[in-house]
């Protein structure tokens, strides 16, 4: 009778001490939960758009403190930022830079070239995407092929003339195009043909 007692007050020890170390755990994951969520990374965030190709300087960011958790070492750091860098892509005003955004000037895939346009819609702005189309001329010098995209992914860098844009005349814009493409556009503007900027999504 009294092994079978001390036996039973064992393993109700035992269930005592299983329960209170359930107990402690679930505390710790919750503390650990909290803690973590606490944590904040200081990182670098865009103040304006900047575009693929520009200088990144501390003049275009300012230092945020976010809590990414295991995503912090995926976005630049204030002390990241080496002289020279570049955007490779374009970064929008209040994004936090991405690593993979900034690059030096051999990861550029892009350059920038200047179209004389004759219509630019009115809201265009720098960092806005558009599509560059083109309809060259017919040989009787007085009339154009029907127009075609011949940019499909440009990228407006700076509009020379915003007051002309609702004139109808013609506007010198600054377009950043992958390099890919910039023979077919420099083939475009020295063949007369007429070219016109068509928002993303606008449609035809």
């Amino acid at each position: 009778m009294m092994r079978s007692r001390a036996h039973r007050r064992f393993f109700a020890d035992l269930r005592f001490l299983i329960g209170v170390a359930l107990v402690i755990a679930s505390v710790a994951g919750v503390w650990l939960l909290v803690s973590t969520s606490r944590q904040t990374t200081p990182v670098l965030q865009a103040t304006r758009t900047v575009l693929p190709g520009e200088t990144i300087t501390s003049a275009e960011l300012q230092v945020v403190e976010v809590g990414l958790g295991s995503l912090g070492d995926s976005y630049l750091a204030p002390q990241s930022l080496e002289p020279g860098a570049v955007a490779v892509r374009t970064l929008t005003a209040g994004e936090l830079v991405p690593l993979a955004a900034v690059g030096d000037v051999d990861d550029l895939r892009t350059t920038s070239v200047v179209i004389g346009s004759t219509a630019v819609p009115a809201g265009v702005t720098a960092g806005t995407v558009v599509e560059l189309w083109h309809a060259p001329p017919i040989d009787d010098g007085r009339s154009f092929e029907e127009p075609r995209i011949l940019v499909a992914d440009a990228i407006i860098a700076h509009v020379a003339e915003e007051e002309g844009m609702l004139a109808g005349g013609r506007i010198d814009v600054e377009l950043v195009v992958d390099r890919a493409d910039i023979a077919d556009v420099l083939a475009a503007i020295t063949g007369g043909d007429a070219l016109s900027i068509v928002p993303t999504g606008a449609g035809s």
